[in-house]
């Protein structure tokens, strides 16, 4: 969908430093690109990654498109770029790493140096952390790697002490909005009307490219219909298993986000703010008068020992009805016995 770091005009600005850095010499062996989820860190690594081989830019701040080096990434056979992220789990393995550290050794095949992206690096473990740290503290001149970690994701301090940060900030939500807008139209594979963009949008967080991807693939129903059944479910109208239905379709860790911004909005109202998801907003009104602030920590707690047994194969619709449960508690006491 996006190919070119020219259609995200928010990223144009640490763009033009750190090529700019490059230019002048002082680019960093390994650099962590930090910043929230969806808007284009990824399509930002691979543009560097394009313009650190190219060898027809000259001064330019962007590969040059048609040099050998830019027609072999075009067409996905570069030997010199290799990416690694989790692939059969939710982490990063110690194989992978050590088959980056390999190529990270290797000499370049066609191109001056060599370029590794290792994205969700938050995703990676203790033992593959550990053998990622001889790449990191013995480089060679002619490779640079691109760490990609989502804002709020902890990485490990071994790791982010031998990288440089750069923070890549995101759109307003009027020029996320409008990017939006753009993005949709004329694309007749995605049916979205105004009502959809809004709330794909509201439930990315502003993120323009998370926000499209909702709209592709029909998440912003299926929220809806996790919502819809989640009021049921307090009021006594639904079992367990009933409920917990639209939420397994819309796939565990989907759902493990959702009510964690469903929790992170209980603490802000439970404090005297405002919730982000306005559709849930007059529920976790509800449940904020009932219950004191720390039980919105609670149940973040609940969600981050649930996420840390993702890849353990944990049951989904087991788990889901768990979490289901653990709202349920936060319903005063009569309303419960009501049913």
């Amino acid at each position: 969908m996006i190919t070119d770091i020219d259609s995200l005009p928010w990223l144009s600005d640490s763009w033009h430093r750190l090529v700019q850095r490059w230019q002048e010499g002082r680019l960093p062996h390994a650099i962590l690109l930090e910043g929230r989820n969806g808007i284009g860190k990824d399509v930002f690594a691979q543009e560097l990654a394009r313009r650190l081989v190219c060898e027809g830019s000259g001064e330019a701040a962007k590969p040059c498109g048609h040099c050998k080096q830019c027609e072999l990434v075009a067409a996905g056979s570069h030997p010199d770029i290799r990416t690694y992220r989790p692939e059969d789990s939710k982490v990063i393995k110690v194989d992978q790493v050590r088959a980056l550290g390999d190529f990270a050794v290797a000499s370049p095949q066609v191109a001056r140096n060599k370029v590794i992206i290792l994205d969700s690096a938050d995703q990676l473990n203790i033992n593959s952390a550990n053998a990622l740290l001889k790449t990191l503290e013995e480089p060679n001149p002619d490779v640079t790697l691109i760490l990609l970690q989502q804002a709020g994701k902890p990485l490990l301090p071994t790791i982010r002490s031998r990288c440089q940060s750069t923070l890549l900030g995101g759109p307003s939500m009027d020029d996320a909005a409008e990017w939006l807008v753009r993005s949709v139209a004329g694309d007749e594979a995605v049916e979205a009307d105004e009502r959809a963009m809004e709330r794909a949008l509201q439930l990315s967080g502003g993120a323009p490219l998370l926000a499209r991807r909702y709209l592709d693939e029909g998440y912003v129903a299926a929220v809806d219909q996790c919502l819809a059944d989640f009021r049921q479910f307090l009021k006594l109208k639904l079992a367990p298993e009933d409920a917990a239905k639209p939420f397994v379709k819309l796939g565990l860790e989907n759902s493990l986000d959702l009510m964690a911004g469903w929790a992170a909005d209980l603490a802000r109202i439970s404090v005297g703010g405002a919730a982000t998801d306005a559709a849930m907003a007059d529920v976790l009104g509800f449940l904020a008068q009932q219950n004191p602030p720390h039980r919105a920590h609670d149940i973040l707690a609940q969600l981050t020992e649930s996420r840390a047994g993702l890849s353990y194969n944990l049951n989904p619709e087991l788990e889901i009805e768990r979490l289901l449960l653990q709202w349920l508690a936060l319903m005063p006491r009569k309303r419960r016995r009501a049913g």
